[in-house]
């Protein structure tokens, strides 16, 4: 096994994940939410590489209770998404050939976007997922860059450019995947929603949960 990919997850709990839609929605939908994105995200992953789990070290426990038995749970050193990431190559990097990070509330992120990260990083030595508001969802490497996550505004519009900076200052090559969306706003649930409704093999767990929800076409809304 040559590849890892690890999925980067906190514990599904009120006021700590998915905090901007929790203005649109109940907060304890929003926890199932992100409990169901995070065990779809894991579910939905790559066969042939090894699958693990980066997580605040408190949430260690709680997350292992979620997730399928042999789903490898680690606990971060450090504070924050930064920490984290560091955390996730300086961990499976010496194992490992390629590793790449995901989010965990990418359920929908196709295979295909995956399979091409790890291609990508037989000829680079960072391999970046963009997403749409200028972040990334997922980031590859084969080797430990410190302060490659460091000091960067990471969760804010300008994450991706931040990350980039860091790299040239490194001296790394980058090559990139197709982008992708975050659900991080009603919008990008209505959008999440829509294509489910076409296609829920691509994350059943969420799809079912957003099937129920009845979202609104209009303004993304429960309308039951």
């Amino acid at each position: 096994m040559h590849g890892a990919v690890v999925v980067m997850a906190k514990a599904p709990r009120e006021g700590f994940v998915k905090t901007r839609l929790t203005g649109a929605y109940p907060a304890h939908d929003v926890v199932q939410l992100s409990e169901c994105m995070l065990r779809d995200t894991v579910v939905q992953t790559l066969a042939g590489v090894h699958l693990a789990v980066m997580c605040p070290a408190d949430d260690v426990a709680e997350i292992a209770t979620r997730l399928p038995a042999g789903v490898q749970v680690v606990g971060q050193r450090g504070k924050g998404l930064a920490a984290a990431l560091a955390s996730v190559f300086e961990t499976f990097v010496p194992e490992f050939r390629h590793v790449v990070a995901v989010d965990s509330d990418s359920p929908h992120l196709p295979r295909a976007i995956l399979h091409s990260a790890f291609e990508l990083l037989e000829a680079n030595a960072l391999v970046v997922g963009p997403t749409e508001d200028g972040g990334y969802h997922l980031v590859g490497a084969s080797a430990i860059h410190p302060h490659l996550f460091d000091p960067a505004p990471l969760g804010t519009n300008d994450a991706r450019e931040a990350l980039l900076s860091n790299a040239r200052a490194l001296g790394l090559s980058v090559a990139f995947t197709e982008s992708c969306y975050d659900v991080d706003l009603p919008s990008d649930l209505r959008r999440l929603a829509a294509e489910l409704r076409l296609d829920p093999t691509r994350a059943p767990r969420t799809a079912a949960l957003l099937a129920s929800w009845r979202l609104d076409a209009h303004d993304g809304e429960r309308t039951g």
